[in-house]
């Protein structure tokens, strides 16, 4: 392989990707608190002392994060419900979204209408106001971009940096089988229990789990320069599905997060009693950095060559 082509070797993974693009950008305004790299970007508030505000953007591919066909009621409710999952995890609450959408030449007013009645009726479930956005023309698939604000109390925000050797890793709810099941299209973000948690001592991070717990953990784990065990049996699973299926096939939207030991055992009481319905599991621990974490297959990755 000749220099030339040695230099333009496409990126293994979204995090190599992440790194070259920090090299080729100027470094962050001092307004900006956690910037690339967490689930949504944290920015100092011109206006409200005390609190943050919130940016995330997120994209929806056909024929990625949907088959041809899906109804697109459904497709239009998880666009929105992604980067709510993301707030979510930053213990926020959502403000703003604006959308761009490129939809194929033979759209009519039927199919419009379809894909914002699936908008609309998460932005009226979820607060969220519905400001602007694009439409275009695609000559290949639909494909919908949503950018939206949030914010947070100072002192609630949680980041993935911010856990510490020795910490409790949980997970709410149960986790695999999204595609197969459905789920994937009609989950509902844990905003209520993402904004609960962050108010909880002990909470020392979070992030939502979107590529699946084989990816998500370890990204959450060198954040915090951590290692990690964790005990794949202790997993909580939906029906029918098996360890290597809740730690590969992402799109749970559930949230990973790490808890003071001390702490736990008031913590999930306090949540057992304040979100009956919902489980909230230990399944692991975070390690010193030099710890040989468990192994485990990698989750979803856009890029993974």
């Amino acid at each position: 392989m000749n220099a030339r082509k040695q230099r333009n070797l496409s990126p293994r993974s979204e995090e190599e990707l992440l790194e070259l693009i920090r090299k080729e950008l100027p470094s962050p305004s001092r307004s900006v608190l956690s910037g690339i790299g967490d689930d949504c970007a944290v920015i100092r508030h011109s206006s409200k002392n005390g609190v943050l505000e919130l940016l995330k953007t997120d994209a929806l591919i056909e024929k990625v994060h949907f088959k041809t066909g899906t109804p697109l009621a459904q497709i239009g409710w998880k666009a929105l419900c992604r980067p709510l999952s993301d707030i979510a995890a930053m213990g926020g609450t959502p403000r703003h979204a604006v959308i761009t959408v490129a939809a194929p030449p033979s759209w009519g007013s039927k199919e419009w209408r379809a894909l914002y009645q699936g908008i609309g009726k998460a932005a009226m479930a979820f607060a969220v106001s519905i400001v602007g956005g694009e439409t275009v023309r695609s000559p290949g698939p639909l494909f919908l971009s949503i950018a939206m604000t949030g914010d947070v109390p100072k002192e609630n925000l949680r980041l993935r940096s911010t856990a510490r050797a020795g910490d409790l890793l949980c997970v709410t709810g149960k986790l695999g089988g999204s595609f197969k099941s459905g789920r994937h299209l009609r989950f509902t973000p844990r905003l209520s229990e993402g904004w609960w948690l962050a108010s909880q001592h002990g909470v020392t991070s979070m992030m939502d789990l979107s590529d699946g717990l084989g990816s998500d953990l370890p990204k959450l784990a060198k954040s915090s320069s951590c290692s990690f065990r964790i005990v794949p049996e202790a997993i909580p699973l939906h029906r029918a599905c098996t360890i290597q299926e809740a730690l590969t096939d992402g799109e749970d939207y559930e949230l990973l997060l790490s808890v003071a030991p001390k702490l736990w055992p008031a913590l999930q009481s306090r949540f057992e009693n304040t979100f009956p319905k919902l489980s909230l599991t230990v399944i692991g621990s975070l390690l010193p950095v030099f710890e040989s974490p468990t192994p485990l297959p990698p989750g979803h990755d856009h890029l993974r060559s």
